[in-house]
């Protein structure tokens, strides 16, 4: 299979976590966070086209049952007004990815922001994809 620029989103209300990934190196990197503020879609066409995205991964929000929850409607929607951004949009379970994100970024003893941790659990969802999906 050839190579594919994946990037992946932690969809929030009020930030957008964003992670990037080159299928054959498999490597997920935090990229960056978008405010919510009524551009967002800009921001994620511009890096979609930057990053020259052929998939884009949306993380998908459950409660500890696996359930739906409002989160999950809301992330499904605004999935709904990124179709045509890239040729394919696949959602990837985000279970617990927040805190994971958080541990990860303590480890390191230096400041973070809430945004740091949206761009980190977004690269934990890629690489959850990727590991699952032989991306």
């Amino acid at each position: 299979m050839a190579s594919q620029n994946i990037i992946c989103l932690d969809v929030g209300e009020k930030r957008i976590g964003v992670a990037v990934a080159d299928s054959a190196v498999r490597i997920a990197v935090p990229f960056e966070t978008i405010d919510v503020d009524g551009h967002e879609l800009a921001a994620i066409t511009r890096i979609a086209i930057t990053e020259r995205a052929e998939v884009m991964v949306v993380g998908y929000p459950r409660n500890q049952s696996g359930e739906p929850t409002a989160q999950t409607q809301y992330v499904e929607q605004f999935a709904k007004s990124l179709q045509g951004i890239v040729p394919k949009i696949v959602f990837q379970d985000e279970s617990l990815t927040s805190v994971m994100a958080e541990e990860q970024l303590a480890i390191h003893k230096k400041p973070y922001t809430k945004g740091d941790i949206d761009a980190q659990a977004a690269a934990i969802i890629l690489t959850d994809y990727l590991e699952t999906h032989n991306a």
